[in-house]
């Protein structure tokens, strides 16, 4: 730590513990407590029950899970791949060209997702590309809000990058696509991952534009959490949202076990 006395360390973890619970920890542990409650008593929920999540594991919860996880998984695949592809091509441009890239690939995430949502949800509507009313629309849109992390995760791998282990490479006479796929992408593995695990938990919990243009048999869990909660369902609600920050933590969780190995690879 940056802080060396015993006092400023108790401190900095006082103020710590200050922030980050009343902040962070207590309204997900009140969303933990009603997930596990039938009313609320006071400020406090009450009437201890597993009930809710005999529905939020089955039937419909466990679908919108299932089409939550086929969307993020694959949204995440395209993103990384167009974003890792986008920041290679990048490293190679002019200043001016990378630049001009950059605010591309930043533009989905400088303006709200509703707005996102409603540009798909507008170009896609007519032939040639008629995608509205599909789980295609659904992914496109998934895709075109997490691209921009992949692409700025990878670039700032790419500056990172020691040169001399490609330079070597290539002195031995390797061609570039060689040096691209067994000494560039090893190296950028760690990030890749990374990169990957974050576009998964940004598309596990996108709401805004998914709610813009989901067809009835291609409903995320975030909508269905939205729309328990819309209609009373608090408590049931609440114990999908634990089912959906459970799910996410155990990806990431995984996700994070193989940028370990591959770190030290």
């Amino acid at each position: 730590m940056l802080v060396h006395s015993k006092t400023g360390r108790w401190a900095a973890w006082s103020l710590f513990g200050l922030l980050f619970l009343p902040l962070f920890a207590l309204p997900l542990l009140v969303v933990v407590a009603a997930s596990f409650s039938t009313h609320w008593s006071g400020a406090f929920p009450s009437g201890p029950t597993t009930g809710n999540y005999a529905s939020a594991v089955r039937g419909e919860s466990l679908q919108a899970l299932t089409t939550s996880l086929v969307t993020a998984v694959v949204a995440s695949l395209l993103a990384l791949t167009v974003g890792s592809w986008a920041a290679l091509a990048a490293a190679g441009l002019k200043k001016r060209g990378k630049r001009a890239l950059d605010a591309l690939f930043v533009l989905p995430v400088a303006v709200p997702s509703v707005v996102v949502g409603l540009a798909v949800l507008v170009a896609f509507s007519k032939p040639p590309l008629l995608l509205n009313g599909t789980s295609s629309i659904v992914i496109l849109a998934h895709t075109v809000l997490v691209t921009a992390f992949a692409y700025q995760s990878v670039s700032a791998a790419i500056i990172r990058l020691d040169p001399a282990y490609e330079q070597a490479a290539a002195s031995l006479g390797a061609r570039p696509a060689y040096v691209l796929w067994r000494v560039r992408l090893p190296l950028l593995l760690p990030s890749l991952t990374a990169a990957a695990g974050l576009c998964f938990a940004l598309s596990m919990g996108e709401l805004s534009a998914t709610m813009m243009l989901y067809p009835p048999d291609w409903m995320p869990l975030p909508v269905r959490i939205f729309t328990a909660t819309d209609r009373g369902s608090l408590f049931s609600g609440s114990a999908v949202a634990v089912v959906l920050m459970a799910t996410t933590l155990l990806v990431l969780l995984a996700v994070s076990r193989i940028r370990t190995r591959a770190t030290y690879r």
